[in-house]
């Protein structure tokens, strides 16, 4: 019987690690980002709900919401979508959580000429936890 209790205790503070190991990154995050016309500072408001991500993205072009958002560990993902003469273009965001800063790559799809891939290939940067 006891032997029992202690396999179930294990099994109990495994789930609790792993509960506590998932990242919660309501809140506001910045990132410097570099472009063509120097840097541009994005701010992201996420809200997350157990692994469903929302929120949005401001930067001095205006606001975008995020969608298909999603917090599993410590990765990170989500898309916008943002239209420009008619065309589509779709920035897809996949990150690492470390603490209080996430390591984003952003990829783009779409866009003028409707091709993939975007232009320039995938930009990394760190966003980091606004105080």
């Amino acid at each position: 019987m006891r032997k029992y209790t202690v396999v179930w205790m294990i099994a109990l503070l495994a789930v609790c690690a792993v509960a506590a190991s998932a990242a919660d990154i309501t809140g506001k995050w910045v990132a410097q980002i570099p472009g063509r016309n120097g840097t541009m500072e994005q701010t992201f408001n996420f809200k997350q709900s157990g692994e469903t991500l929302t929120g949005s993205i401001s930067t001095q072009r205006g606001e975008q919401e995020i969608s298909d958002g999603k917090v599993s560990g410590d990765a990170v993902s989500f898309v916008t979508v943002m239209s420009f003469g008619g065309n589509e273009m779709k920035m897809m965001y996949k990150g690492t959580i470390a603490g209080n800063e996430i390591k984003f790559t952003r990829s783009m799809e779409g866009g003028p000429g409707g091709g993939g891939g975007g232009r320039g290939g995938p930009m990394e940067f760190v966003a980091k936890k606004a105080q």
